[in-house]
């Protein structure tokens, strides 16, 4: 089989919803949600081999770690590994007073009294029961009419009543799910929502939460935003209810449908971390969070060690977080591009300069810091990088700040080395380059032994010291203005060596007593040859000589 040239044969575009005025295009997110993770129990079910107690117990901890406060621990009627898991998690004592636990069951007596005797002993706690309720669901699966399938969701309802009537020492909480709510009809599932609640009798101080399940994704993210507006508007003693949103991933825009849903009313989230959840996933809390971060609005949820939760979340799932998944991904801060570097790079100079703490930076969209990630990753180098990347990874990883005029001659050295070994070059790859390329990691034909530095009575300098010429030490001497011109009248007579410095820079590569310096020297030989010295040394006079050394050992390897 292959794909249909008219897919419309056998494919109906998804109707839109009749909402005259909708509200929430011009609508923005400037608050965080209620949030539920349902890693526990969505993204359980969706494992080739699920959590066992141990791992069920690391994610937990982590969860609450996080700052979830409400946590879909299971479907404790699943079977005895769930229920004993939840009722081991009750009793002993770590569930925080602040962290509702959540099970979830279908809308049958027998599940729900299960569910319930799953949470013995628990302070507070929220049972979930959903029925789907979409005409697939009604026709094919069920056999029932709409008020057959409503009936079921009322039984349910009143099992819970009076399930939670029997421990009046727990403060329940109720959720009810019209299941496969995003392709049923809204008017039925409101009815449907509208039943329970009769039965439950919510107030706008105990309320209801009615959880609005996009169970398969199933049309672009704003027709599931008018879904959410329309329901909004039109269920009765809507300030009895906490609208909850449940969107999977099917299309792509799990995150994009439930960001859309806020902005349309909702006040409840759930999904999982990093998106695990049935086929292609559910919403992703991490990125809805730092979404809202990124956007200045404080999401209640803290992934400063954003490391240590992938950490967790992939030796729980036994599924590798991607890459390129946002915010958490290995290569999301990453830029292999010339042109993203040289961006990056400036961006963060200009971020060292200005007046307030606004991030600024281009191609970044959240500061890799606040989420526990060092800068060494976001710039690394392949044959695609530029001239600012190999800058980057120097400073980063040494401390060296190569001058702008600099850096064009130092990427020829590195594109040289990625075009031959053709894969990305880390750290030291650049610095054996850079080691190599200024004559810094091998005996060469000039080297300093020792020197001192005196002033004429006439107040120019005088250079005087020893240099090892081919492992021979001999002792020089000049006179300049400075300390860089005696040098350079000491190469010339001396050596015969003529050098013309065009330009000098040096800067501290530390900070503290012990630091280091380094010195930058562009020098024009003879033959009208550019040369680049470097010299690194505790002593930034001392770095200086050396830069010169250097760049007078780059012209001597050019007359001989």
């Amino acid at each position: 089989m292959t794909m249909l040239q008219n897919p419309s044969a056998k494919y109906r575009p998804f109707p839109t919803v009749p909402l005259d005025n909708r509200q929430w295009p011009s609508k923005v997110i400037d608050k965080a949600p209620r949030w539920l993770s349902t890693d526990m129990r969505d993204g359980n079910q969706s494992l080739i081999d699920p959590m066992d107690a141990v791992k069920k117990n690391r994610f937990f901890d982590t969860l609450v770690k996080v700052g979830l406060k409400e946590i879909e621990v299971g479907f404790p009627a699943a079977g005895a590994t769930e229920f004993d898991f939840i009722q081991g998690l009750v009793r002993s004592g770590r569930i925080p007073d602040d962290v509702m636990v959540q099970v979830l069951t279908q809308s049958r007596e027998d599940l729900i009294r299960r569910s319930f005797e799953s949470l013995e002993g628990a302070k507070q706690a929220i049972v979930h029961v959903y029925n789907a309720v979409s005409p697939a669901w009604r026709d094919i699966v069920f056999r029932m009419t709409k008020p057959e399938v409503r009936e079921i969701a009322v039984a349910g309802a009143k099992v819970i009543r009076d399930e939670a009537g029997k421990r009046p020492d727990t403060d329940w909480h109720f959720e009810y799910s019209p299941e496969t709510f995003s392709t049923a009809e809204l008017d039925f599932s409101i009815e449907c929502c509208e039943a329970v609640m009769d039965i439950l009798q919510p107030t706008p101080d105990h309320p209801i939460i009615l959880n609005l399940p996009a169970t398969v994704e199933a049309a672009t993210p704003n027709i599931y935003a008018d879904q959410i507006e329309y329901f909004c508007r039109n269920l009765p003693n809507r300030e009895s209810a906490i609208i909850s949103l449940h969107t999977h991933n099917d299309r792509g825009t799990g995150v994009a449908a439930a960001e859309l849903g806020l902005m349309a009313g909702a006040d409840r989230i759930e999904g999982c971390l990093f998106g695990n959840g049935e086929r292609t996933g559910n919403c992703c809390l991490v990125t809805m969070a730092l979404n809202m971060y990124t956007q200045g609005v404080e999401p209640g949820l803290d992934f400063s060690n954003i490391d240590e939760v992938i950490e967790t979340v992939e030796y729980c799932n036994q599924i590798p977080v991607h890459q390129r998944h946002p915010y958490g991904g290995e290569l999301v801060f990453t830029a292999f591009s010339g042109s993203h570097q040289d961006a990056i790079k400036k961006g963060f100079e200009a971020h060292e300069q200005q007046n307030d703490e606004i991030w600024r930076v281009p191609y970044l969209p959240i500061d890799p810091a606040d989420l526990g990630r060092n800068y060494e990753a976001v710039i690394r180098v392949n044959s695609q990088s530029g001239k600012g990347g190999f800058a980057w990874v120097l400073e980063q990883d040494k401390g060296l700040k190569l001058p702008k005029r600099m850096q064009p001659h130092f990427s020829k050295a590195v594109q040289k080395m990625a075009d031959e070994t053709g894969r990305e070059l880390n750290a030291e790859d650049i610095w054996h380059a850079f080691q190599h390329e200024y004559r810094l990691s091998r005996p060469q034909h000039f080297q300093l032994v020792e020197y001192e530095e005196a002033r004429a009575a006439d107040g120019t300098r005088i250079f005087t010291g020893k240099v090892s010429v081919n492992g021979e030490e001999r002792s020089v001497s000049g006179r300049g203005n400075g300390l860089i011109s005696s040098v350079i009248a000491t190469l010339r007579d001396s050596f015969d060596l003529a050098l013309e410095v065009n330009d000098y820079s040096e800067h501290a590569m530390t900070k503290g007593s012990d630091a280091r310096a380094a010195a930058y020297v562009e020098c024009i030989t003879r033959g009208g040859d550019t040369i680049w010295g470097v010299g690194i040394d505790e002593d930034v006079a001392t770095a200086s000589v050396r830069a010169i050394l250097s760049a007078a050992n780059g012209a001597w390897g050019l007359q001989g």
